[in-house]
């Protein structure tokens, strides 16, 4: 029976790309994908690429394709990233640059485009197109903000062609997170547009790979304290049968643990409705879903169930939404959580004296409520230290700085056994806009370029 094993290389920007070169290694893989992007990081890339237009890409690409092009020459394992966030041109150009210098003369690098829609707005908007918020309903104003970036996500089938013309390296913007992962199913297997049983268990496959070792253990919220290795941990490895179904595994040669807890955390992890996960390629139905433990490490996944996909894709669009600005100070035993209720009195008597300037004000007490907010069990008399922590959101840089100048004069105006303080430059906060558009304004733009390195 034909299997492919696909490899997870990487859950989100920042990742560390160890467990992904000890998978090429040993774990016999045909390919390794990456899960780089997340609605913030599209905002963090947003914010460089308006710094330096050759920028926007994620910047431990460089690192993670040194690292793993090697594995490309010598065992033909191919490379499948949405790397590329805002910038997947810059990405391909410097993956290109690696190769050359790595001598890899020949390699096939396919880049995915069009997902980027921000040049597109304004003629949607003239055109009527709605454009109104997916969970609110709220009409769309465009010109009432200054929009940074908008990118709809993309299917599965530009990947697809990009291995059918032969690419050994893939690198897109803003997909969806498991369409890395089921593009290989589709180019091995044959696999058609209709199959959508078979695209369904594709896309879940893709889902438990995604968030590099949650199926291996990490972040585990069961016996966390049992899973071995965790300093070198694994990541997941998909052996897929080409009816779609599917086993989850991982070397042995690294620490972590595939059972059936680790899987059906994983599982479950942002699926709203598991009879009706939506992608662009197919609506995922879990409801008869069956995780079977058949050997150490090793998992089964049966059962599950495809619907047609959407006629519309999800766009995300960020644009300047203010400033943060942030201060802290810590307080010390005896007392420590009532001398930083004090310190919060003053400093909130000190901002109505000059008429509230920000937006929004909050205070957190680190130690105590910072994780849990209004859950947090009161502490007790005994609490060894506290810090007080002022955020704020202002219309302006200058306005968000200005919390800073609030907390040093208490270091002897104020309550005793201070514990010091801290101040962080303020950053600026993006607002983030989602709606649903017709597919074919979308699909009609993409397109798949390949480059080969000379």
């Amino acid at each position: 029976m034909r299997k492919v094993r696909i490899g997870a290389a990487q859950g989100f920007y920042g990742d560390t790309i160890e467990p992904a070169v000890l998978t090429a290694k040993y774990g016999d893989v045909q390919y390794l994908c990456f899960d780089c992007l997340a609605e913030l990081t599209m905002a963090i890339l947003a914010k460089d690429h308006a710094k330096n237009p050759s920028h926007g890409y994620t910047k431990d690409l460089t690192n993670s394709i040194t690292s793993l092009l090697p594995f490309v020459k010598e065992k033909g394992i191919k490379l499948l990233t949405n790397a590329g966030g805002i910038n997947p041109i810059a990405a391909k150009d410097e993956v290109m640059r690696i190769a050359k210098e790595l001598g890899m003369d020949g390699l096939k690098i396919a880049v995915v485009t069009g997902d980027n829609v921000l040049e597109t707005l304004p003629a949607w908007y003239e055109q009527g197109i709605d454009l109104s918020h997916a969970d609110t309903k709220e009409p769309l104003v465009l010109e009432d903000k200054n929009w940074l970036f908008a990118n709809a996500y993309l299917g599965v089938w530009p990947i697809v062609e990009a291995l059918q013309e032969g690419a050994q390296i893939v690198i897109t913007g803003r997909t969806t997170d498991p369409a890395q992962f089921l593009a290989p199913l589709i180019y091995e297997f044959g696999w058609t547009k209709d199959e959508w049983d078979k695209l369904a268990a594709g896309i879940m496959m893709g889902h438990l790979l995604e968030c590099s070792a949650q199926s291996t253990g990490g972040n585990y919220s069961g016996d966390w304290e049992g899973v071995p290795g965790m300093e070198s941990i694994s990541y997941p490895i998909a052996e897929v049968e080409e009816s779609g179904e599917f086993m989850i595994t991982k070397i042995e040669e690294a620490g972590g643990l595939v059972s059936f807890d680790t899987v059906r955390e994983q599982l479950l992890y942002e699926i709203h409705d598991p009879s009706a996960y939506i992608t662009p390629d197919v609506v995922v139905d879990l409801s008869e879903v069956t995780l079977t433990e058949v050997a150490p490490n090793t998992v089964r996944v049966t059962g599950i169930k495809g619907k047609p996909a959407p006629s519309t894709l999800k766009v995300v669009m960020g644009y300047e939404d203010g400033f943060l600005g942030q201060s802290l100070m810590g307080y010390s035993w005896p007392d420590a959580y009532k001398k930083a209720q004090k310190a919060q009195e003053i400093v909130m008597q000190k901002i109505e004296m000059q008429g509230n300037p920000f937006e929004k004000l909050q205070f957190d007490y680190v130690g105590y409520n910072s994780l849990h907010g209004p859950l947090a069990t009161p502490p007790s008399e005994d609490i060894n230290e506290i810090y007080l922590r002022i955020v704020v959101k202002a219309k302006s840089r200058p306005l968000a700085q200005a919390i800073q100048r609030y907390l040093p004069p208490l270091a002897l105006n104020g309550p005793p056994s201070l514990a010091g303080f801290f101040t962080i430059p303020p950053r600026q906060l993006l607002g983030m806009w989602s709606t649903l558009v017709n597919r074919q304004l979308v699909e009609q733009h993409v397109q798949v370029e390949l480059e080969v390195v000379s």
